[in-house]
């Protein structure tokens, strides 16, 4: 019953690497990946993993499978004459590159099924409830006996233990008691989310670097490990310098809409058709600006001519910036600001961003076809080849036929 493992793709031959038909590089070929989890925090280190080259067997409830299959619309149905072939766009996002079984966990039958399989595996990813494998003989302490080399990667909401452990994680909630919405929104404002699920999304990006590390340890002590992720550690961690702020400078950060704690100017500002985000890191781009807005001296003003001037001087000069960039349309600051070197940015919507000349340059979309839907690829590049996975996003239960 052990999940087929495809063969390792070959090497790139050298000086092939940047060609456009160059073998994309599989980095993790022939790792092997339980994937147990569900949402986005879990589906989304396994699909890092599949990227790079794992083979990630996705186990799904049968009839349901993951909750995101029925998060839509949008969907994507290649087929009006086959409906069992659709899927969300949400699910889509985050299982490019993996197969899928169906398995009841529940059942004594489901249970052997998933240890039967976790005895030829080096990656088990899972995000139930702290306690709720441990019912089914799934837990860590139970498949490591059986297979000292597997790493066993839990995500939780909270973690394995403390006051909180016992409570379901979701992303929004997460932002709102690790202390990320507090500072998300405007001053007078009603406190804010971030537009995607920041916390799941690092939460699963932290697993999937634990987990590389983990497989690099293994080949030097021959033993897995048990890997504690929680989305509440993970959003306390995030909080970085904000969180650096509170513990140095003993002062609560609070919501200041696009503003800098630490930096000014360093947010969006209006201008004569729309908005800029201003990004002014360092004193000699703050006099590059000033210069190409037309008030040089205003660089050379004590209260403005460094940094922590600035921040201290906030309210007089924030609002000076906001008249001279009220005179020029967006486009006509950013070409005059990029050629000064000064950071800044206009404000894109998702489908300007999809259509953006610098996304198309970089390859960053994967066009759909008749077996596969339009997704955002991998992010990093090895040796100019993104290693993002060439296999769709499974339909449920479709790859079962293999491994029974």
């Amino acid at each position: 019953m052990n999940a087929p493992i495809a063969a390792p793709c070959p090497a790139a031959a050298p000086g092939t690497e940047n060609r456009p038909n160059a073998t994309p590089p599989r980095p993790l070929a022939g790792v092997r990946v339980l994937d147990l989890s569900r949402v986005l925090a879990g589906p989304w280190a396994s699909q890092i993993l599949a990227d790079y080259g794992a083979d990630v067997l996705k186990v799904e409830r049968p009839g349901s499978g993951d909750d995101t299959r029925t998060w839509g619309p949008p969907w994507w149905q290649p087929d009006p004459a086959q409906p069992e072939r659709r899927q969300s766009a949400y699910f889509i996002c985050a299982n490019r590159g993996k197969r899928s079984v169906t398995i009841d966990l529940a059942t004594p039958e489901g249970a052997d099924q998933v240890r039967t399989l976790a005895r030829e595996t080096d990656v088990l990813i899972e995000n139930y409830k702290v306690g709720q494998l441990a019912k089914y003989g799934l837990d860590a302490a139970n498949l490591q006996a059986v297979n000292p080399r597997l790493i066993y990667c839990s995500i939780t909401g909270y973690g394995q233990n403390g006051p909180l452990a016992h409570k379901a994680g979701y992303d929004f909630a997460i932002q709102a008691e690790g202390g990320l919405m507090s500072i998300t929104g405007e001053p007078d404002g009603e406190p804010q989310k971030v537009g995607v699920a920041v916390t799941d999304l690092m939460t699963g990006v932290y697993a999937a670097t634990a987990i590389l590390a983990a497989l690099v340890e293994r080949d030097r002590t021959g033993r897995g490990r048990v890997l504690d992720a929680s989305l509440f550690d993970v959003q306390v961690a995030m909080l970085a310098n904000q969180a650096s702020n509170q513990l140095i400078g003993q002062r609560t950060p609070r919501r200041m809409g696009n503003a800098h704690p630490n930096i000014v100017p360093y947010q969006a500002f209006p201008t004569r058709d729309g908005h800029l985000v201003l990004a002014v890191g360092n004193d000699g781009q703050f006099q590059r600006f000033c210069d190409v807005a037309g008030h040089p001296d205003v660089a050379q003003d004590p209260r403005f001519a460094t940094n922590p001037a600035r921040v201290e001087h906030r309210a007089l000069l924030v609002p000076q910036i906001a008249e001279w960039t009220r005179q020029r349309d967006t486009a006509d600051w950013v070409r005059a600001l990029d050629a000064a070197g000064v950071p800044c940015a206009p404000i894109n919507d998702i489908a300007q961003v999809m259509a953006h000349p610098h996304v198309h340059a970089r390859e960053l979309l994967l066009p759909g076809t008749a077996d596969r839907p339009p997704m955002v690829a991998h992010p990093i590049r090895f040796d100019g080849q993104r290693p993002t996975a060439d296999r769709a996003p499974p339909a449920l239960g479709t790859d079962e036929a293999r491994w029974r």
